[in-house]
């Protein structure tokens, strides 16, 4: 039996923004740097150890099957074992976060990585010390946070001293926005946090973001923030942007 994986990679959006790109690309596979922004993810999680790894596709996901494969190499020594949610071939379209997530569910372990393939963050470390230290706390998920950019001023979460993620900021402090990467339990995808059945075999789509406010306010969720290059890649001015930046050091 093959053992479950320990990350999943968001990859079935549509991409509204990015278009014309994504009319034909999905936009996992648009490159920054070179490189299709979701092999950033893949190449961090490897260098963390974390090799088997679900992704989910949906828009044009069959280029990303074709393109990634089911044991990509990362470096000379290092071959990662994927497993896809096609959530576009099973339902026809995507399933939004958490439906996406619970899609997925028998794939997953007990505690598991989630990042969105369309976030850039190069010198983000996936550290085992970073997923035992979780699986050890018994909380529900554990966020990291950033600095909010300008398309996202208010911010998503509160962090209080103490660790803990706020469903939102307290009154006059400032809010974060949430980068995506984070590590969950697969308890906080199921009752009484979320009511879809393991596998979603229904194909319902639900948001993340209110099962988060649901489990912060019980105190299960933690957070940290994190202050390394990061940027969400939703527009082709964020994209043109990150090349033209990678170009310039090139060219140094």
């Amino acid at each position: 039996m093959q053992s479950a994986a320990q990350a999943m990679i968001l990859a079935a959006g549509r991409g509204e923004r990015m278009r014309p790109f994504t009319d034909t690309c999905p936009k996992p596979l648009l490159k920054v740097q070179g490189r299709p922004l979701i092999e950033w993810q893949l190449a961090a999680l490897a260098r963390g150890g974390f090799r088997r790894i679900v992704v989910n596709t949906a828009w044009l996901g069959t280029q990303i099957e074709h393109r990634i494969g089911l044991k990509p190499r990362m470096g000379a020594d290092t071959a990662l074992s994927i497993s896809y949610s096609s959530e576009g071939r099973d339902f026809g379209g995507a399933l939004e976060t958490a439906g996406g997530i619970v899609r997925a569910l028998p794939l997953l372990g007990e505690v598991f990585w989630v990042a969105a393939a369309d976030v850039f963050a190069p010198a983000f470390e996936f550290t085992r010390e970073a997923f035992d230290r979780f699986a050890a706390s018994g909380r529900f998920a554990h966020l990291w946070l950033v600095p909010n950019p300008p398309h996202n001023a208010r911010g998503d979460f509160g962090l209080a001293p103490d660790g803990l993620a706020q469903s939102r900021p307290s009154r006059g402090e400032a809010g974060y926005t949430f980068s995506t990467i984070a590590l969950y339990r697969r308890a906080l995808f199921e009752p009484p946090y979320c009511d879809i059945a393991a596998g979603n075999p229904l194909g319902i789509k639900a948001p993340l973001a209110p099962l988060l406010r649901a489990a912060m306010d019980n105190g299960q969720v933690s957070a940290e923030l994190y202050r390394g290059a990061w940027t969400d890649v939703g527009t082709p001015e964020r994209l043109a942007q990150l090349n033209a930046h990678g170009n310039a050091q090139d060219s140094s």
